[in-house]
């Protein structure tokens, strides 16, 4: 706990009155609880979203996969958009190692690579798709 603490007033002058720093952490609390605020509204307005990196392989493994079985996936390329390093940070924040890939099917966390891949190798993959409407056949 106390390197919990720490870590969060780490980046915060130590000189400055109690009061300021309160402050600091209070807005870094509020900004923390606005992105995944934001993370979450991203992860449920579709049934599928994958969290990716174009300079990453697994990535495009993943995207391919979805693409292949007529899924048609919202893609959000972390190294492209606006706030992407705070949105990676935060799915660290949520479990997800490594952070991309990252699937989400309705709503819920699958997991990175490994996890998709040992879906579709038992064959659960698809009545999963199904289950959320993203697979129609």
């Amino acid at each position: 706990m106390k390197a919990y603490i720490s870590s969060l007033i780490h980046p915060f002058d130590s000189k400055a009155p109690p009061f300021i720093i309160c402050n600091q952490l209070l807005r870094k609390q509020i900004h923390n609880i606005k992105l995944m605020d934001k993370l979450q509204k991203m992860i449920s307005e579709k049934s599928v979203v994958i969290f990716s990196k174009n300079s990453c392989c697994m990535s495009h493994t993943i995207k391919t996969l979805f693409l292949d079985f007529g899924v048609n996936p919202t893609i959000y390329e972390l190294d492209e958009i606006n706030r992407g390093k705070e949105i990676e940070q935060a799915l660290a924040q949520l479990g997800c190692s490594p952070t991309v890939p990252v699937v989400f099917i309705g709503g819920q966390l699958v997991g990175g690579a490994n996890q998709v891949m040992s879906l579709h190798l038992n064959r659960s993959l698809v009545p999963m798709l199904k289950r959320v409407g993203a697979l129609w056949l």
